[in-house]
């Protein structure tokens, strides 16, 4: 059975709005007071109002790393407890009761799919239960795009389910972590956060799983959503939603894992000037299932490799076109005949997430046309 805490912490009364939740405080960390274990309790605490329940699972990443000490730039990911976490920002205790579950810890460059199951069961569980209004996922940064993404397809719920990280570890110097967390949990006991997929909150800033890419390697606004913007923003707490996603997610999804015990090998390939066919015919005959292209401007690649995708689609492996450039839509038959081809075109999404749906798509058919109809309404 998994460990499950409500915690409650040093609670105050909230503050009387019906706009706001009260402000964060900025917090002083130190490995003292993240090895600080929180009281843990069930029952609220007398004259407190009925706070919300939110399911924390935590997976590890940098939001839980420590440096390795002196003036090292290093740091090792899932090195806190979420105990020590969530004794960190004590103003949580505000917003709702916790109730802490940990799936790994590990960094998100060791996410897998096999992970990516463990934690889609675990969230479903979590908001099958009636009681629970909604689910934070705590994970790192580096590949935060792809798990959000796939439990945007795979969540079939209304309820909120929000993924929260950090670029500095938790006892750097202005650790990005407690804010982050306190803001995903006001986002996620917030009714208007309902219907609207899967969301990620970093630096201030709401994005939807299908938008939001990682686009710097170390500064903390690393995270952008290019083609349909924000979700909204959310400062010390207080949010401001945008519009909600138009395209197909969580409780309109058609993929359902129940039970599944792995799923389809897909790899992505990327391209380059002088590219030949030799990486697509040996993922080809590692087994891959589905291939996505990483192309030069709109999802291009050199005659060679082209050859072998096309004889790879022909021999039952689906392969999906995308584009390295980070932004733009792959459209179908421009420079390169698709239907000729039977390629796939990954219409908005980068290669990562085209991998995410790819994989999932082919847990349904590997008709070209009607992944290609799955890329267009997701």
């Amino acid at each position: 059975m998994p460990r499950l805490l409500t915690v409650v912490l040093n609670w105050q009364p909230p503050v009387q709005s019906d706009e706001t939740v009260p402000v964060l405080a900025q917090a002083t960390l130190t490995r003292e007071g993240f090895g600080a274990t929180p009281r843990r309790r069930r029952a609220t605490l007398p004259g407190m109002p009925s706070l919300p329940r939110i399911r924390l699972l935590t997976t590890g990443g940098t939001i839980a790393g420590a440096q390795a000490g002196g003036d090292t730039r290093g740091y090792r990911a899932a090195a806190f407890s979420v105990d020590a976490l969530i004794a960190a920002v004590p103003q949580l205790a505000t917003l709702a009761q916790l109730e802490v579950e940990p799936v790994v810890a590990i960094g998100s460059q060791d996410m897998d799919d096999a992970t990516w199951l463990r934690l889609a069961a675990h969230t479903r569980a979590a908001l099958d239960e009636p009681a629970i209004a909604g689910v934070v996922i705590t994970h790192g940064t580096d590949t935060m795009e792809e798990t959000a993404f796939f439990l945007n397809l795979v969540i079939r719920s209304e309820k909120p389910v929000l993924l929260v990280g950090a670029m500095r570890p938790a006892d750097a110097i202005s650790a990005d972590g407690p804010m982050n967390l306190y803001n995903a949990v006001a986002v996620a006991v917030h009714p208007g956060a309902r219907g609207r997929g899967v969301l990620v909150v970093a630096n201030d800033e709401i994005h939807f799983a299908r938008e939001i890419a990682k686009t710097n390697t170390t500064q903390v606004g690393t995270f952008r959503s290019g083609h349909r913007g924000l979700a909204g923003l959310v400062n010390a707490g207080r949010l401001h939603l945008y519009a909600p996603p138009v395209r197909r997610h969580t409780s309109a999804s058609e993929f359902r894992l129940d039970g599944a015990a792995a799923l389809p090998r897909v790899e992505i390939i990327y391209a380059h000037a002088g590219m030949g066919r030799e990486l697509i015919d040996a993922a080809v005959r590692a087994g891959a299932q589905g291939l996505v292209i990483a192309g030069v401007g709109d999802g291009n690649f050199g005659a060679g490799a082209r050859a072998a995708a096309a004889a790879a689609a022909k021999a039952g492996v689906a392969v999906v076109r995308s584009s390295r450039t980070g932004g733009g839509v792959v459209e179908r038959n421009i420079e390169i005949d698709d239907d000729a081809a039977g390629f796939v075109a990954a219409d908005e999404l980068n290669p990562q997430k085209a991998r995410v749906l790819l994989i999932l798509g082919l847990t349904r058919t590997r008709d070209p046309r009607a992944l290609q109809e799955m890329f267009f309404s997701y």
